[in-house]
């Protein structure tokens, strides 16, 4: 089986001036940060990934959220056209790293699409309709995976910033959800296992094979999941958070061949 690749991005040092929409503006450490990003590619590593990190200039201040520049499938990768206007330039070097693994598709405009608002579960594919996604982006991503036998469902969500804010993947028939968030009926093809209700941004985790890379703020949503069978890594990214991101934004997580290296 070809080795997982996973795809980062250095932090910005204008992290600072980060996007924030659902968030209060607070301080950010960026050597904190920093060091939380190192760990979070470690724990990647040990559990079976080759890291590869992307530079990242003072230019771009949310360019660690590497998740919503592209969307990997084993057929392509889409290259997205963020609905933050700020966030556009991160994609160019994103596309020429994966166009080494997969043939590239880029959504144009009007359409604009993040790769936080994109759940994709075996052959589904959930788009939230946000803030940062419209219809246009999801019709394009539509036609580009259509000839691949993908289902792409656009999906509510309310509250928060991404739709993988509110949910996301533990298996192929299984979704972490914050049912407030997302409108239940969307998913019912698929068993959901609820977050701790005092822990309502729990719902976002990484898949990385069989195991799961989680944020160590939500205790009881990971006891939950523990009791439940499921291995879980669980790793602080809390000064990451601060700038509204959640731990699969910063990571894009693929299938690949040939080596890549931890810088």
């Amino acid at each position: 089986m070809p080795q997982l690749v996973a795809l980062t991005r250095d932090i910005s040092p204008s992290i600072v001036n980060c996007e924030l929409t659902h968030l209060a503006r607070e301080p950010i450490d960026v050597e904190r940060a920093r060091t939380q990003h190192l760990e979070y590619e470690r724990a990647l590593a040990r559990l079976g990934c080759s890291v590869r990190r992307l530079s990242a200039g003072a230019d771009m201040p949310d360019s660690v959220f590497i998740e919503d520049a592209a969307i990997v499938f084993d057929e392509i990768a889409v290259i997205t056209r963020p609905g933050a206007v700020s966030r556009r330039p991160e994609t160019a070097e994103v596309a020429r790293v994966l166009s080494h693994h997969r043939p590239v598709v880029q959504i144009v405009a009007p359409g604009t699409l993040e790769g936080g608002d994109v759940l994709v579960a075996g052959r589904s594919i959930f788009v939230g309709r946000t803030s940062r996604t419209n219809d246009a982006g999801i019709g394009q991503l539509r036609a580009a995976v259509h000839s691949y036998g993908y289902d792409v469902v656009p999906s509510t969500v309310r509250g928060c910033l991404h739709l993988k804010s509110a949910i996301t993947a533990l298996d192929d028939r299984t979704l972490l959800a914050n049912r407030q968030w997302i409108a239940e009926d969307e998913f019912s093809a698929f068993e959901l296992f609820d977050v701790d209700s005092t822990e309502p941004s729990a719902a976002n985790i990484v898949r990385v094979g069989a195991n799961l890379l989680y944020a160590a703020a939500f205790p009881r949503t990971q006891e939950r999941l523990e009791r439940r069978g499921y291995a879980v890594t669980a790793i602080d990214v809390s000064e990451i958070a601060k700038a509204e991101g959640a731990i699969t934004c910063c990571s894009l997580i693929f299938r690949g061949g040939g080596a890549a290296e931890l810088s």
